[in-house]
């Protein structure tokens, strides 16, 4: 670090000047936090502003910049210097416009300030330049597993782009389960009839281009490495192995429907006349081919009604089948029973709901049928019963509230989609071999955490449901198509094109040895000191992405490319050997530490606030925008997710006489809100273990607390600040002041 020049630079602009003594700031970045270079300036963000900053990096050398004006969320592009390291103190959001600008308010604001200064040159001396991944990708090409639409189409947008591609489909040809279909659902105007699937033309497509290279009765044996450098081993037709050097997979796995034979109360498996959706296309393309209509499965004979059951074993409260809506039966029952109408208009066609659903322009669609005559009738049946070659369908109607029955020649269910994912990591091994039916592995990663991709409770693959929708805990791995979530033929492709587009993502930056989300463009990774390392292994077995291995020696090795620099490892460590250049225990230590701490006569208590960089900090940058005021009495240091943060700083925070500590981090649980997908639970869980230190420091349990604060608590986060504060006040000042 002996190259190492600081320089902090102080903005007056946005009213920061007529608020707070800026030059004061100026002395107390020179005096106390030795900054080598300082400056103010009246509009830090303009051109005139920027070029000072990049004068002095030119031509005084300055390697680490400290920022005092904006939040670091503002200015981003502005304040971008490549090899610099840059930190920013927050004095626009988080002092003057969180504080009332009042004679009685001034003296606190002006103390926020000179801390958040104090801090972000504390941060800065502890920070490096970070160099970057040096096992960087060398590899552009994707994998794409699964020849379906959703494959396909995946691997043409990528070969499109200019993107090499190889896809690997388990059957004999590419088509996947769209080839069995008949039609599908019409998905441009006029959104009236059922139209061609254009699988045929996807799969000529797909073998015609030069940058698509194809294995039918193909899967994969082992997938090693991380983004831009994984090795997939193939075995192919005959048993042979091919090795295929990639930088990034779509998994394209689609679906298997429910098992009809589970539904014997409605004929499923018992009842030959009885078909799910899959069947009834079977029977179409059987029928066009010959040129013929429909007919009964049984004896053949003609179809005059056909009845089609929706949710069935699906959107089942009982935990007998599926919980969840497959979100494209009632289109796809309105176009099946199109394909009878267009037969014989004489046909009598039912769809049978409890709700209909046809989202967006598939109202147009359902119109269509009532105009073609399909009777829509509200009801859930009960059973399906032989009745010579007919089916008795029994149900009660939803309108009358009373008991009914109908005949139909063929019985149609909406079964559900579960998806192709693989083996569920997340059940041991020994609950995996007494299972009826034993998961097959897709990917078989050879990963520390397991050969498949983590999944939710209902089988599809994981991801930030709201965030990073392509996304999975595997880096480099995109799901695409119903394996990640139920959809449409329509959705389906647009959801492969988003994939690819992902993974051309991920191959770029691997090749830039940097992040690829949601932290774009970081070229921080973890290291370990491993003479310190005591091999607990905590860090290997809660990084949410598998980005940790164990070497020969049972030292973590880290995959740095697989890496999204949450820095939950750093934050598992018991001993704090793990750190990343720019983000560390020491660069979170020292601000904790740099604060001018009140005395406890003074009445001025100091509480910490840890605020999670995704979600907490811009509620609360936001909330200060809106004119939300909140205490003067915080200080708050953004983390890259609550699962970062490691307990020596709360230990060391209450030993440095702070009054309390505020974690924010974001909603946890099925429907998790957080970027790094378990930051806050594990957070939440390791502050219930501090009760204990606390007990054994004297100190209260409440001065710890943690809250889930979503990116939209804009109202609300001012609030719990406040009330938090009250109740220190409550409690009283700290005893701990003074002896740090």
């Amino acid at each position: 670090m002996a190259d190492m020049k600081t320089a902090a630079y102080v903005c007056s602009g946005c009213g920061i000047g007529d608020r707070i003594d800026a030059k004061q700031l100026e002395r107390i970045a020179q005096k106390e936090g030795k900054m080598q270079l300082v400056r103010g300036h009246e509009f830090l963000c303009s051109a005139e502003g920027v070029a000072l900053i990049r004068e002095d990096i030119a031509k005084e050398g300055v390697t680490h910049v400290a920022i005092a004006a904006c939040s670091r969320r503002a200015k981003t592009d502005a304040f971008a210097f490549e090899g610099v390291a840059i930190t920013r103190a927050n004095l626009r959001e988080g002092v003057i416009w969180s504080q009332p600008d009042t004679e009685d308010a001034r003296e606190l604001t002006q103390d926020m300030a000179d801390d958040y200064v104090r801090m972000a040159c504390a941060e800065l001396k502890r920070m490096k330049v970070p160099a970057g991944n040096p096992d960087r990708g060398t590899s552009k090409r994707i994998l794409v597993v699964g020849g379906g639409l959703s494959g396909m189409t995946a691997a043409l947008v990528a070969a499109g782009a200019g993107y090499d591609v190889v896809i690997v489909e388990k059957q004999a040809a590419l088509g996947g389960r769209a080839a069995q279909w008949h039609r599908r659902i019409p998905y441009r105007n006029p959104y009236d009839a059922p139209v061609e699937t254009g699988i045929a033309e996807l799969v000529a497509a797909a073998g015609a281009h030069p940058r698509i290279k194809v294995h039918v009765n193909a899967t994969l044996a082992q997938t090693k490495g991380a983004p831009g450098r994984f090795s997939v081993s193939v075995c192919v037709e005959g048993g042979d192995m091919v090795t295929e050097e990639v930088g990034a997979i779509v998994q394209a796995t689609g679906f298997t429907p429910y098992d009809i034979a589970r539904l014997p109360e409605l004929g499923g498996g018992t009842n030959p006349n009885v078909v799910d959706q899959a069947g009834l296309e079977r029977l179409a393309l059987e029928a066009a081919a010959k040129g013929e209509p429909i007919r009964r499965p049984s004896d053949g004979g003609e179809v005059k009604r056909v009845v089609f059951l929706q949710c069935a074993g699906q959107r089942d409260d009982s935990g007998a089948h599926l919980p969840y809506c497959s979100g494209h039966c009632c289109l796809t029952s309105i176009k099946q029973a199109m394909y009878f109408k267009d037969a014989s208009p004489s046909i009598d066609t039912v769809v049978m709901y409890t709700d209909l659903r046809t989202p967006g322009l598939g109202e147009d669609f359902y119109r269509a049928g009532q105009a073609r005559g399909i009777l829509f009738t509200k009801g859930r049946a009960s059973s399906v019963t032989a009745d010579g070659a007919l089916c008795k369908v029994a149900f009660r109607d939803l309108i009358l509230d009373e008991d009914a029955a109908i005949d139909a020649d063929l019985v149609v269910l909406a079964t559900g989609m579960v998806a192709n994912s693989g083996v569920n990591i997340d059940i041991p091994e020994e609950e995996r071999q007494k299972m009826e039916v034993k998961p097959v592995s897709v990917l078989n990663l050879a990963y520390r955490q397991g050969p498949d991709m983590p999944q939710l409770k209902y089988g599809f693959t994981d991801s930030h449901f709201i965030c990073f929708p392509y996304e999975t805990r595997r880096t480099g791995i995109y799901a695409a198509g119903p394996v990640r979530r139920p959809m449409d033929m329509a959705q389906a492709a647009e959801d492969a094109t988003g994939a690819a587009l992902k993974a051309i993502q991920a191959v770029e930056n691997a090749g830039l040895g940097r992040a690829a989300h949601p932290r774009v463009g970081d070229l921080s990774f973890p290291t370990a000191r491993l003479e310190g390392c005591t091999q607990c292994k905590r860090c290997t077995v809660e990084c949410p992405f598998g980005a940790i291995d164990e070497d020969e020696k049972r030292y973590p090795l880290f995959n740095e490319s697989r890496c999204r620099r949450c820095g939950t490892c750093m934050g598992a460590c018991p001993v704090r050997v793990i750190s990343f250049e720019n983000y560390s225990v020491d660069t979170v230590g020292n601000q904790i530490k740099a604060i001018d701490m009140p005395d406890e006569f003074s009445e001025k208590p100091r509480i910490l606030v840890l605020a999670c960089e995704n979600d907490a900090y811009p509620a609360l940058d936001m909330a200060a925008m809106s004119g939300a005021m909140y205490s003067a009495f915080v200080r708050v240091i953004p983390v890259r997710c609550l699962g970062s943060v490691n307990t020596i700083w709360i230990t060391d925070a209450l030993n440095g006489g702070w009054d309390g500590v505020m974690l924010m981090g974001c909603k946890k649980g099925d429907d998790y809100q957080c970027h790094f997908v378990k930051g806050s639970e594990m957070a939440a869980y390791r502050m219930s273990k501090t009760d204990d230190t606390l007990k054994q420091m004297g100190l209260e349990t409440e001065r710890v607390a943690t809250y889930e604060v979503a990116i939209t608590d804009v109202a609300r986060v001012s609030q719990l600040i406040n009330e938090y504060v009250a109740k220190i006040q409550e409690i009283g000042m700290s005893p701990m002041k003074g002896f740090a």
